[in-house]
This record gives C-alpha cells, sequence and structure tokens, in this order.
C-alpha cells in the first residue's frame, strides 16, 4: 500500500514542490535538506512559522524579516543569494531530517552555469551531508555547514543563530 498523506505522518516518495531561488547575480546558494511539511504546504521554503531561517537573515543584514513570498524572495536576490535544497525528491515521513530516504539530489547545474557562484552553505547537517554525497564532487566547490534555522535545533539560540550565520555575508 502506497502513504497518501506526509503531513500526517504516513511515508512516501514526494518529489520538490517549488523551484529554487536564483538569478544571475548571485554568488552564493544556501541549501536546505528538503522542505518540510509546513512549507510543502505553504509552498516555498522554510514556511514553518517556528523556522528562525527569514529572521536570522534579517539579523545578519540589520534589515526587517521578510514575511510574504515576494518579500523573501526579494531580500534573497538583493543579497545576490541563491535557495535551493539538496534533495529533489526523496521519502521523508512528516518533517524531520533523520526520516530522509532514498535521495534523488537536485541539479545544481542550472543555477552553477548560470550564476557565479563561489559559496555553498548548507542549513544543517543534513542538508551538508546530502550535498557533500551527491554534489559536491559534480560542482567542486566545498560547502560551508551552518547550523540548521530549524526549531529541532533548540541548543541554538537566535543570537547564536545570527553569530554563526555572518558567513553568508562573506559572499557580499
Amino acid at each position: 500500500m502506497m502513504p497518501t498523506d506526509a503531513l500526517h505522518g504516513e511515508e512516501r516518495l514526494l518529489r520538490h514542490p517549488f523551484p529554487p531561488v536564483w538569478d544571475e547575480a548571485c554568488t552564493a546558494l544556501i541549501l536546505g535538506s528538503f522542505p518540510s511539511a509546513r512549507s510543502r504546504a505553504e509552498g516555498f521554503f522554510y514556511g514553518h512559522p517556528q523556522n528562525r531561517f527569514w529572521a536570522v537573515l534579517a539579523a545578519v543584514w540589520e534589515e526587517e524579516t521578510p514575511r510574504t513570498v515576494p518579500e523573501k524572495r526579494t531580500f534573497l536576490l538583493a543579497h545576490h543569494l541563491a535557495l535551493w535544497d539538496a534533495a529533489f525528491s526523496c521519502e521523508i515521513e512528516g518533517s524531520a531530517d533523520s526520516a530522509i530516504r532514498r535521495v534523488t539530489p537536485t541539479d545544481l547545474s542550472p543555477i552553477l552555469g548560470g550564476a557565479p557562484i563561489a559559496h555553498v552553505f548548507a542549513n544543517g547537517t543534513a542538508a551538508y551531508r546530502l550535498y557533500e554525497r551527491y554534489q559536491r564532487r559534480l560542482t567542486g566547490i566545498g560547502a560551508i555547514r551552518l547550523p540548521s534555522t530549524s526549531p529541532a535545533n533548540a541548543a541554538w539560540s537566535a543570537a547564536r543563530l545570527t553569530e554563526a550565520w555572518r558567513a553568508v555575508r562573506g559572499n557580499e
């Protein structure tokens, strides 16, 4: 029997539901692992209200936190940041990175061929491991592993996350 609803804890093979954010001026690529159930439902990256991704990036640049999808896209591109995930499809139960299995990696070649990406940042250990396993040998760019902005990473305060994530400003 094929499970039908990952939002309710059942496992199934899922494809990434939305495209990456990037343009020809991006100099850094931030990779997550795979969208959470909430992000899949919202239709955009880091859609869970407790995920600190958008607040941390805004704090790094000392700007207001973008709220809408257009504001988030504008924020990323204004800072020359591309955003995508390491997994294009996978089996996952719920949203936990530890539940990701049977991965098909994303194809990073359109971004890397269309923008002068000099830095790759991984949002957490799972994104870093997926990138290292499937994509680094193809890209030739080492990734910098940053602490996850997920609410599951409660050991890191917002201030501590912001300090660690200041590394993304080095791409400017």
